[in-house]
């Protein structure tokens, strides 16, 4: 038997000849599985692992055909040529089945392989990620698909086990998975359609946190986004002039609608043939500087669209055509001529510009610099798929920079996003980046960029369909994911004439409930096409729509302080927003698989609405609106996670655990409840995020059980955080002593405020504590 620190390397032999596998240990529940058909493995640099192998130390012991690694967490046996993984335990996590190289013989990639790699999975077992699926399914037994980035669903090349493991496959292919039957043994298998080698991490966790925590160890920690970004956005498709946005943006501010943000969607270019100039070219766009000066006088933030490809009449294109950047394939927009279907006899001649290349990446971001100049708040990333028109085999053999697009295809999201991020941050430190995108990939969570699920139907199977979307993509390792509130197509609603979707009872009980969903998705943003999304335009103040939307709108501000803390958690911590209930209460089997339900944060289970109480959820197409009784009495049944005892948010009721129960579900909330043995930190009424310094915060105390919550401060933007400019304040509650501690406040930033008011509220009691707080710990029994 051997101590060591270690990278082995076995030789063994393949039908094709000797084949090396490489086991390194990157971290003791962290091990790296290369396997090469005489390629030299390590040449395979990752666009995504930026983590290097710790010296770990490892037990190697050989005896009967078979080596053993052991690790504080994991034993790794060897034995004919295929691992397997236990726990410290003993306990078999997963083996590995087949292995194969399959040569390619035509096109570009005819040095390659097809690689391929089988894992077992036990009948019960659960697997979690993958990417962003839109098939309704929390647990993903039973999927089969081709795995390519695409408007609505990417992937990440990630899988996680309801065992405690995960699995990310290094590849950036399309590439084929199958996972199976629930109730059946079998093998999940992953095989890429280009690979030299087969290469994958194994990361042991213990649970989902640990999972999320390895791969983010791999592939890059989570940077804070700035405070106003959690705060609610307005956007639809499109503000075709700047005085329609600019009388959105004073609209919201008379009627006193907190928002943070707003959202110029494309074509604010001009014509097809200046497709993404990055500049505003078009008519209604004479004064674009002072648009952008006003929106900011008014406390706001401008996000504007990007794509990745580019017009033929635009100086991106012309530069990045100059220095070979821009590939070869059918893009959006086809034609060059408004209105649809497009005329091939006018081809656009857009195209999509390699992001895979340094010197394009910086091309890129010399043009968006023009707009950064301007004062542009945040870029809302497009079409980072990319959009392909009419894909073909053809257009995935164009050369890129690292290689065929075949051989690289899944990895463009992570590419072309990453290039904006870095390339602001290097000159730009006063306020943090922020982007918004259409697509990922693994080691995305890095940029802090937050993920839309694309253009989903507005309809009441895509609004339950976004619940599993997000907690799986959560599961490979990204937390900010959110969806186009209402849907992005609302046209089927337009019964009554265009864009009488606003006026459609059916299309308004399908907005509200999807409004209160996004209120706790990571991005708070109301976005589609069919009808306007504005939500003066859906009544009037006292009119039972209206107030409901205003009131989503409104406890989404109440709850930044919380959200906001949260927030360092994931950054700091390696935590969620978006839980999937397995990861909070794994002891109760049920979780595994609900997927209409989740925790936001630690302490709130959220139920949202999935089906229609007051109108028929089946379109009407007779054009004849309804009347709709807005007030009368609903309810929706929901289940309580066992093992701990629920607050309903609303009322203060307290219901065991480990039941369904009918909740009430008026058109004003959705289903709201707070475990016992929780701290919320709610915040005052406010316009926009940053409108106060947050010195007046409440502190709802849930008792039952002891409780701990650290409230998080900092400037609410620039990376000041990074050097350690901020506070944190704990808070504690003794559930036997009946006491809350406001502990002694830790750091400091420009802007602090050094005396507070805390007020202070124990559900279950009416009586409201006003607590000076100055920083020094104190108590309230």
């Amino acid at each position: 038997m051997k101590k060591l620190f270690f990278m082995a390397v076995i030789a063994i032999f393949s039908s094709s000849g000797l084949l090396a596998q490489k086991i390194d240990f990157y971290t003791p529940g962290i091990v790296r599985v290369t396997r090469d058909n005489g390629e030299d493995a390590s040449k395979n640099v990752s666009l995504v692992v930026t983590a290097t192998p710790e010296n770990v130390a490892v037990v190697k012991k050989s005896e009967d055909g078979k080596t053993v690694y052991t690790t504080d967490q994991l034993t790794v046996t060897v034995e004919n040529g295929k691992v397997s993984f236990a726990d410290s335990k003993g306990n078999l996590l997963m083996t590995e089945g087949e292995y194969a190289f399959t040569p390619r013989h035509t096109g570009p990639d005819r040095n390659s392989y097809k690689v391929k790699q089988t894992f077992s999975v036990e009948p019960d077992e659960a697997i979690y990620g993958i990417g962003m699926l839109q098939n309704g399914k929390l647990n993903q037994r039973g999927e089969q698909r081709r795995m390519e980035q695409a408007n609505t669903e990417d992937y990440a090349h990630f899988y996680q086990s309801v065992k405690g493991y995960g699995v990310y496959w290094d590849n950036y292919s399309p590439t084929f998975i199958s996972v199976p039957e629930n109730g059946m043994a079998g093998e999940l298998v992953l095989e890429s359609e280009v690979g030299d080698i087969i290469d994958y991490y194994f990361i042991y966790g213990g649970d989902a946190d640990g999972v999320i925590a390895g791969m983010r160890h791999l592939s890059g920690k989570v940077p804070m986004a700035p405070l106003w970004t959690y705060g609610f956005h307005q956007s639809r498709e499109r503000y075709a002039t700047q005085s329609e946005l600019l009388e959105v943006v004073d609209k919201y501010r008379d009627l006193k609608i907190p928002y943070d943000g707003i959202v110029q969607d494309w074509e604010y270019w001009g014509s097809p043939f200046l497709w993404n100039a990055m500049e505003f070219l078009a008519e209604g766009f004479p004064e674009p500087q002072k648009m952008i000066d006003h929106v900011h006088d008014q406390n706001a933030h401008i996000s504007v669209s990007v794509w990745q490809s580019f017009g033929i009449g635009t100086k991106p294109y012309r530069e990045l055509a100059r220095k070979g950047h821009l590939l070869d394939f059918e893009t959006f927009p086809p034609s060059g001529l408004p209105g649809w279907p497009p005329r091939d006899d006018y081809p656009s001649g857009s195209r999509v510009y390699d992001a895979y290349s340094a010197e394009a990446r910086d091309i890129y971001w010399k043009n968006l610099s023009r707009l950064h100049r301007m004062g542009v708040d945040c870029w809302w990333m497009d079409s980072t798929d990319p959009d392909f028109y009419n894909e073909n085999d053809r257009d995935l053999d164009v050369p890129t920079a690292l290689g065929s697009l075949r051989s690289v295809r899944n990895a463009y999201p992570l590419m072309t996003v990453e290039g904006v991020y870095n390339h602001q941050r290097d000159v730009d430190s006063t306020k943090r980046a922020f982007i918004f995108t259409r697509s990922y990939f693994a080691g995305q969570q890095r940029t802090g960029a937050n993920t839309w699920s694309g253009d989903v139907a507005s309809s009441w199977d895509a609004m339950r369909k976004q619940i599993p979307v997000c907690l799986n993509f959560t599961l490979t390792a990204n937390p900010n994911v959110h969806s186009d509130i209402s849907g992005f197509l609302a046209h089927d609603y337009n019964t009554n004439g265009w864009a009488s979707a606003k006026d459609n009872p059916q299309f308004r009980e399908l907005y509200v409930r999807w409004m209160q969903l996004g209120a706790f998705m990571t991005m708070m943003r109301s976005h589609g096409t069919g009808a306007p999304r504005e939500i003066y335009l859906y009544g009037k103040k006292g009119e039972p729509v209206y107030d409901a939307l205003v009131d989503a709108v409104k406890l989404r501000y109440r709850f930044l302080p919380y959200i906001y803390s949260h927030a360092w958690q994931v950054s700091k911590n390696d935590d969620s927003f978006m839980r999937a209930l397995f990861m909070d209460f794994k002891n109760d089997k049920k979780t595994w698989d609900i997927n209409d339900e989740f925790m936001f944060g630690r302490n709130l289970l959220v139920c949202p609405i999935g089906r229609a109480l007051f109108t028929p959820e089946e379109i009407d197409r007779s054009g004849k609106f309804a009347e709709v009784d807005w007030n009368a009495a609903k309810t929706y049944d929901v289940y309580l996670p066992e093992g701990i005892r629920w607050y309903d948010f609303w009322t203060g009721e307290l219901f065991d655990g480990g039941q369904t129960i009918a909740a009430d579900a008026p058109i004003s909330r959705c289903p709201l409840y707070v475990k016992e043995g929780s701290i919320l930190p709610l915040g005052p009424d406010v316009q926009y995020a940053n409108e106060n310094k947050y010195d007046n915060i409440d502190i709802v105390v849930y008792p039952g059980k002891d409780a701990s919550f650290l409230l998080y401060e900092d400037e609410g933007d620039n990376y000041n955080y990074e050097k350690g400019k901020y506070s944190t304040i704990p808070l504690k509650w003794n559930d036997k002593a009946k006491r809350l501690t406001i502990g002694k406040r830790s750091g400091s930033f420009d802007g602090m405020p050094l005396s507070r008011k805390f007020n202070v509220k124990i559900v279950g009691d009416d009586k409201v504590r006003e607590i000076r707080y100055n920083g020094n710990q104190i108590s309230v029994k």
